[in-house]
């Protein structure tokens, strides 16, 4: 075991990662998991369409603002200290939510959520690299990106499952126990990972000066986008999934669940490969290997639906690979954002996790609704996601020396 984390962490590495996990995939999961119960809340609350998307649009905008400040605020003040306030936040308004009696009070309340939810996404990866030692890291990364990618995929699944059964409320109530038990497993297990000698000063002229050197560096934000801009290329289907698998696949809404148990195997196995592989192959020949099986993927898929636009099973499993490709490169990119500015890894976690949100919300609000329609149109612009990715890793020209080497 490294030094530095047996120093913070005596039990099994697998068990801190679980934890590191669940605290980040908390804020995605709640994210879609309410979605099936749309209907529901409609006719109870008296919610029109365009309320109901206020609800998503609102959690969307305040997860995305705050997850600017969460990694400042650890950086500052501890990872652990901010961890707990804020999972204790995410709980208290998940019952808000839950005991909402119109929509404005449902609004506001996911909008809470959002400012809370996100600290487990940006905290977790800075813990993660506080601890471990590159390789590790990367194993740790992988695992971690295993459970950010599945938990708008299964979101749904569970959410429909508590709705019918329960009710919209219960989707609420389910999110409050889970965010409890996360916060129940951090105050028990979570080691405070960050020194006082290496925290940060908290106030305005430290933080601009932060913020400023991150987003005025045109490579942080190529690499940052690297990462976001090819996840984006098959969380589009997950957006699209009712018109894409309903009206276009001919599915029956019972039958959705096939493309999420796909992709959730392909996203599986390119994150245990890419785990497998930390320290076997070297990061740069692991990267081109994740872009090239994701891009060959969603070139092939597009031809497919040119092609034959309707074939199903072929869709999925280019999907599910495409995934898969995504998986094995990710948390190299992710790890070299941290190593850019050690100092604030905390904040650079921020902003990755800001920008990724906001074009996660640009993508759902603005793509998704322009090309789900279309076959050839999901999947012409799930290349170009893909492509603008790759471009941008490619002009940023990391050279990976980020403590990164290949096995002997």
């Amino acid at each position: 075991m490294p030094q530095t984390l047996a120093r913070h962490w005596a039990g099994p590495v697998w068990l801190l990662t679980a934890l590191l996990a669940s605290m980040g995939a908390l804020a995605p999961f709640a994210i879609d998991a309410y979605l099936p119960a749309f209907g529901d809340m409609a006719q109870n609350l008296r919610a029109t369409p365009v309320q109901l998307q206020q609800t998503l649009s609102f959690y969307l905008l305040t997860y995305a603002v705050m997850n600017l400040f969460h990694g400042a605020l650890a950086d500052s003040f501890g990872r652990r200290r901010v961890v707990l306030w804020a999972v204790l936040g995410f709980v208290l308004a998940s019952v808000a939510c839950a005991l909402a009696r119109s929509i404005e009070q449902l609004i506001a309340f996911r909008a809470l959520q959002g400012l809370t939810g996100g600290v487990g996404t940006v905290v977790a990866r800075a813990i993660v690299r506080d601890l471990f030692a590159p390789v590790q890291a990367q194993k740790a990364m992988s695992q971690m990106s295993l459970f950010f990618g599945l938990a708008p995929a299964v979101a749904p699944l569970v959410g429909g499952l508590f709705s019918q059964s329960w009710g919209w409320a219960s989707v609420f109530w389910m999110l409050a126990g889970l965010g409890a038990l996360v916060f129940a497993a951090a105050w028990h297990w979570l080691p405070e990972t960050l020194e006082p000698a290496k925290r940060q000063p908290f106030n305005t002229r430290s933080l601009l000066t932060g913020y400023r050197q991150l987003l005025g560096n045109p490579r942080f934000l190529a690499v940052t986008l690297a990462s976001a801009l090819p996840f984006n290329a098959f969380f589009l289907y997950v957006l699209s999934a009712p018109v894409w698998l309903g009206e276009i696949m001919g599915l029956k809404p019972t039958q959705f669940f096939y493309f999420f148990v796909v992709n959730i195997t392909g996203l599986s196995i390119g994150a245990f490969l890419s785990g497998r592989l930390a320290g076997r192959m070297h990061p740069a020949a692991q990267l081109r290997l994740g872009f090239t099986v994701m891009g060959g993927a969603v070139l092939a898929h597009l031809a497919l639906c040119l092609w034959w636009p309707a074939n199903l099973p072929a869709s999925l499993l280019l999907l599910a690979v495409a995934s898969g490709g995504w998986a094995l490169f990710t948390p190299i990119v992710s790890l070299v954002l941290l190593d850019m500015v050690p100092q604030r890894r905390g904040m650079a976690s921020s902003v990755q996790a800001f920008l990724s949100s906001l074009s996660n919300s640009l993508v759902a609000g603005v793509l998704a609704p322009w090309v789900m329609h279309s076959n050839a149109q999901l999947a012409a612009a799930s290349l170009a996601l893909t492509a603008v990715g790759l471009a941008a890793w490619a002009w940023a020209r990391v050279p990976l020396q980020h403590g990164f080497k290949p096995a002997p």
